[in-house]
């Protein structure tokens, strides 16, 4: 009976000791990268590399995977403002989520209702770098994750830039400056708020929502983007 008692506490120890040396592991094998991705730019995303595979796997012929890196500087404030004032108001001040856009989704959701979803900026770039696209509750686990990873070894500006280098906005088209300049044929530094409100306006599903056909309804969002905008002024950007 006595050695019952004491087997219990040394397999409990054992656990603990597992779970430690699992939880140490999982920190050792996420954090490093985060933090070496302040500074150094990625030559891709985990969404990029799940749509190229995508394409080979069906047999897309024809499909080019377009991206070109370019630093925030070489991004015309117009379309920093535009992807803000679109994707992620409250960027400059929160941490990472917007609590009220997810109690809105929630609700929502238990109406019945369509709803755009409640991710910031901060959360996208978490997904589109280092996850893959779907839904399930692991994947939106790790993408909370590794939101407060970012928002607390990122400054605002680096979330910013990164989103707008990763960025789906056609077909194969990643990152603003391919964008650019297959959609209009110049650099993203010389995007006007229109040109940068109407990209801004394809997402989340650029693939329907084109820049070379946009609908309606596609025009009328780039329409309020821009007026966002206005009304959010590019003292936003000074905070970053």
């Amino acid at each position: 009976m006595p050695s019952r008692v004491c087997a219990t506490p040394k397999r409990s120890r054992r656990v603990l000791t597992w779970l430690l040396r699992l939880t140490l592991g999982w920190v050792l094998v996420t954090v490093p990268p985060v933090v070496v991705l302040r500074w150094v730019d990625p030559f891709a995303s985990a969404m990029m590399l799940e749509r190229e595979h995508d394409a080979k796997q069906k047999g897309e012929k024809g499909f080019v995977l377009k991206h070109t890196w370019v630093p925030l500087a070489r991004i015309a404030p117009n379309a920093q403002l535009a992807w803000i004032a679109a994707e992620d108001q409250k960027f400059p001040t929160h941490h990472g989520f917007d609590e009220q856009a997810i109690e809105d989704a929630i609700e929502d959701h238990l109406e019945g209702k369509s709803s755009r979803g409640a991710s910031t900026l901060s959360q996208q770039v978490a997904k589109n770098l280092f996850l893959w696209s779907g839904h399930s509750w692991v994947r939106k686990g790790l993408e909370v994750y590794f939101t407060v990873l970012l928002e607390a070894c990122w400054p605002k500006h680096r979330i910013l830039e990164m989103h707008l280098n990763l960025a789906e906005l056609g077909n194969g088209v990643y990152g603003i400056e391919a964008a650019s300049r297959t959609f209009y044929g110049k650099p993203a530094a010389s995007l006007t708020m229109p040109e940068a409100a109407l990209m801004a306006a394809t997402l989340p599903n650029p693939r329907v929502r084109r820049v070379t056909a946009p609908s309606p309804a596609v025009q009328q969002r780039a329409e309020w983007i821009a007026d966002q905008a206005r009304r959010l002024g590019f003292e936003t950007l000074s905070g970053l």
